[in-house]
């Protein structure tokens, strides 16, 4: 199975969606994914909580097929935690998987995939140009950087990639997962307990807001997942990116107008749209928080940095 990179300056990407959102509203997510969003790889899969997991599985094989109809090359991500049985049984039968592409999320997935062609999510903890090199040895072809390496560190990645033959893909839109948890946030946000959660984050479709004791946002809850309030932009950076290496711009699933979304970067990337209007046309959108790319420019994640200024 070969992973084909397009002849565009880059590949706009498709990452999993990390929320609960209702199945059927998953699949015509999809679906529209399929139709119309100019992304060249989509990613599907429970990454966050097993138990969602049998939620969305009616609907895997058919969301696949519209999607690969739709010439958008489908790939399956792993749980990125493993704590029960169940997340190791929900791991094992994404791997088991042969007719699509699987992304690793954990390292209990890689014993599975070695020696066949896979990609490393974001949530394995690729910082380095020998872990690189070690997992392009087992069979990884694609690389999703984790979301807090600054400019500085991506960039020896790229060049190491380069002669390794793989790809490296960096996120470039939405919340930022910043950390798991075995006990899950949600539940006990409405007095309830992971084994008997009954799926309460399925109300909060971008997760659920934190407030500070003086009532300013901090962070977003995704079920065991503690996410950033704000959401990242590199719209801006996109040609530094690509000059560095990266080929693969990843955007997060959230409920705003995702075909909107791609099509901005789309155009950004291609030279189409400059970063300021790509800017203008992103602050339209109703996301209720505001945009950083701290992590990027080696400061808070929060903050934000002008590109121009850099």
């Amino acid at each position: 199975m070969e992973m084909t990179v397009g002849e565009q300056p880059g590949d706009i990407t498709l990452g999993p969606v990390l929320f609960n959102w209702k199945p059927e509203s998953w699949r015509d997510f999809y679906f529209r994914i399929a139709d119309e969003a100019p992304v060249t790889a989509v990613y599907l899969g429970e990454t966050v909580c097993s138990k969602r997991a049998v939620l969305f599985e009616p609907y895997y094989e058919t969301v696949a097929e519209r999607l690969s109809a739709g010439g958008k090359t489908v790939v399956f991500s792993t749980l990125s935690e493993v704590v029960l049985k169940l997340d190791r049984k929900q791991v094992e039968s994404t791997c088991a998987a042969t007719d699509y592409l699987v992304e690793a999320n954990d390292g209990s997935a890689l014993l599975a995939l070695q020696g066949r062609p896979h990609h490393i999510g974001p949530f394995v903890n690729v910082y380095n140009e020998r872990t690189l090199s070690f997992l392009a040895g087992k069979g990884a072809r694609n690389f999703c950087l984790p979301l807090e390496m600054p400019a500085t560190a991506i960039r020896p990645l790229c060049a190491a990639a380069k002669g390794l033959d793989v790809s490296v893909e960096v996120q470039v839109f939405g919340r930022i997962p910043l950390a798991l948890s075995a006990r899950c946030y949600h539940a006990r946000a409405h007095g309830r307990i992971k084994d008997s959660c009954q799926f309460v984050c399925e109300n909060d479709q971008d997760g659920l807001q934190l407030r500070m004791l003086d009532g300013r946002p901090f962070l977003a809850i995704n079920g065991i997942q503690t996410m950033s309030h704000d959401y990242l932009n590199l719209a801006g950076e996109l040609a530094e990116l690509h000059a560095m290496g990266v080929s693969r711009f990843r955007l997060s699933p959230h409920s705003c107008d995702m075909i909107e979304v791609a099509t901005i970067f789309r155009a950004a990337l291609d030279g189409r749209m400059s970063p300021s209007e790509a800017m203008a046309r992103l602050q339209a959108l109703p996301l209720g928080a505001p945009f950083s790319n701290g992590f990027y420019y080696g400061k808070p994640g929060f903050s934000w940095t002008a590109a121009a200024a850099h």
